[in-house]
């Protein structure tokens, strides 16, 4: 645990006691403040009064006696509208901070000599996979790393700082928003596309929540910015950092990395070839680069290849491409040399429920891709192979697949699930599609079908939705994929 210094002796509020709540209560007690805890759930209020916590009455309880409310990522701070307890906190002019405030706070409060390093990693997809390489590249290093944040264990629960150590931090939207003094020394920036606009206020309240991961960093912190979309280019013009650029190229097209706004495609380029001017203490393993390039096997800058990624089998395709190139920079900014770098993307094992081969039949292969919760996240995943017996749906997000037809073409047969089903159908329109309702249904069909094609085939799960209308988060989704498919009998990847 990380104890959180600067509320000593003085009551601080907590709303919220999932993970990061009740961890941020013991990182806040443990720092010698009082925090006073609530939550709208009577289990969670237990689990806090069976610790030993002051369990309070947030709705009545006096505010001006508080130091700050802790706000769990949950409860929106802004839209639809603020939660009851912001409104609360700002009548009475307490701030509201999260874990990842507090994390930050007690970083600042450590001599020099002790501070950690810190990577973050924010995106609208492949945060997680990038978060788990960066840290798997930089143990194989021989570094010592912690990895926490938005994916495993709660940032305030990982051990306390050691000289040396690296944090490799996961941080979402809503973290964002509540944070002011979090300066990563690597922060990145993977890629921007709409979601979660209701919580935001739309597209422009998102893009402000993500650009925040750079807000407080200096001009001798580093930030890798992913540029496909007019927004990563939007902020890479703002940034005071050192910025280094990751752009896609795609088969037969140039080498100017190639965005998608709606400015002149010349002036996009002109733009993305030209980068920040750098300071004269530019980090040395970046010399020279203009921004790496990611192609679907490779990783490249100027032309040159850093990285061949045909024989790195847990990153297929040109998505995983990106987050190699991500935590290759990374790495490299910390200081790892490029030899030790590429050696730990080539032997990356890969992310649960993230592109995660768990299994075959014959020639079958069943991929669990539980994680992507949007057709944005999908589209990486179809994108990464010719042919796929497809399982989707879920709670849908705005906008469902409308943005996928273009891949339709790569779908043998879908298979719906959940609350999308009938809209998606809809969409898939003469794209053959059955409605299967549940997992085991989908997984049972798209194996026979698989089969019966003959030949190496894919059964994709790649929701494009969330979860939460069948199971509890994508990871039990995941999980009741690798069941159903070990069920019909197949053979774990591992024991291939």
């Amino acid at each position: 645990m990380i104890p959180v210094p600067g509320f000593e002796n003085r009551r601080v509020a907590v709303f919220g006691l999932g993970r990061s709540g009740i961890t941020a209560a013991r990182a806040l007690k443990a720092g010698g403040a009082t925090p006073i805890l609530w939550d709208d759930g009577v289990s969670g209020r237990l689990q806090a009064q069976a610790e030993g916590f002051v369990v309070e009455d947030l709705t009545t309880a006096d505010w001006s006696g508080f130091a700050a409310l802790v706000l769990s990522p949950g409860p929106p701070l802004t839209h639809p509208k603020p939660h009851w307890t912001v409104d609360k906190a700002r009548e009475a002019g307490v701030p509201v901070v999260g874990d990842i405030e507090l994390f930050a706070r007690a970083l600042d409060a450590l001599p020099q000599g002790r501070r950690p390093k810190v990577v973050a990693i924010t995106g609208t997809n492949g945060k997680s996979t990038t978060t788990a390489l960066i840290g798997w590249v930089l143990q194989q290093a021989g570094l010592t790393v912690y990895v926490g944040g938005n994916i495993g264990i709660g940032v305030l629960a990982l051990p306390e700082p050691t000289p040396g150590a690296v944090y490799v931090i996961e941080v979402s939207s809503y973290q964002l928003d509540l944070t002011t003094r979090f300066a990563p020394d690597v922060a990145i920036l993977t890629n921007v596309s709409p979601d979660h606009l209701d919580r935001h206020g739309g597209m422009e309240g998102y893009v402000a929540a993500k650009r925040r991961i750079f807000q407080a960093q200096g001009p001798e912190d580093v930030a890798l910015v992913g540029i496909d979309e007019e927004w990563g280019q939007g902020i890479v013009r703002d940034l005071a950092s050192r910025v280094l650029t990751i752009s896609s190229a795609h088969p037969g097209e140039s080498r100017d990395p190639v965005l998608s706004s709606g400015h002149d495609a010349g002036d996009q380029r002109a733009a993305a070839s030209h980068p920040p001017e750098r300071p004269q203490d530019w980090v040395p393993a970046f010399a020279g680069m203009s921004g790496i390039e990611v192609r679907s096997t490779s990783i490249e800058a100027d032309g040159a290849i850093l990285a061949d990624l045909s024989a790195a089998r847990s990153l297929p395709g040109r998505h995983n491409a990106q987050n190699a190139a991500f935590a290759y920079a990374a790495a490299r900014a910390l200081g790892v040399s490029h030899e030790a770098a590429v050696k730990g993307l080539l032997t990356f094992p890969g992310l649960a429920h993230r592109m995660e081969a768990v299994g075959h039949i014959g020639p079958v292969r069943f991929i669990n891709d539980s994680k992507a919760t949007n057709a944005d996240a999908a589209r990486q995943a179809l994108s990464a192979y010719p042919k796929v017996f497809w399982i989707a749906g879920g709670k849908p997000k705005d906008g469902g697949i409308d943005d996928l037809p273009d891949l339709f073409p790569r779908i043998a047969k879908a298979y719906l699930i959940g609350e999308a089903a009938q809209a998606f159908a809809h969409t898939l329109g003469d794209t053959p599609h059955v409605i299967s309702k549940t997992m085991d249904a989908a997984v049972a069909a798209a194996a026979a079908d698989a089969q019966a094609a003959g030949g190496d085939q894919i059964v994709l799960l790649s929701p494009a939705c969330a979860s939460f209308d069948q199971f509890p988060d994508f990871e039990a989704r995941g999980e009741a994929f690798r069941a159903a498919v070990l069920n019909l009998g197949a053979i774990p990847e591992t024991a291939r």
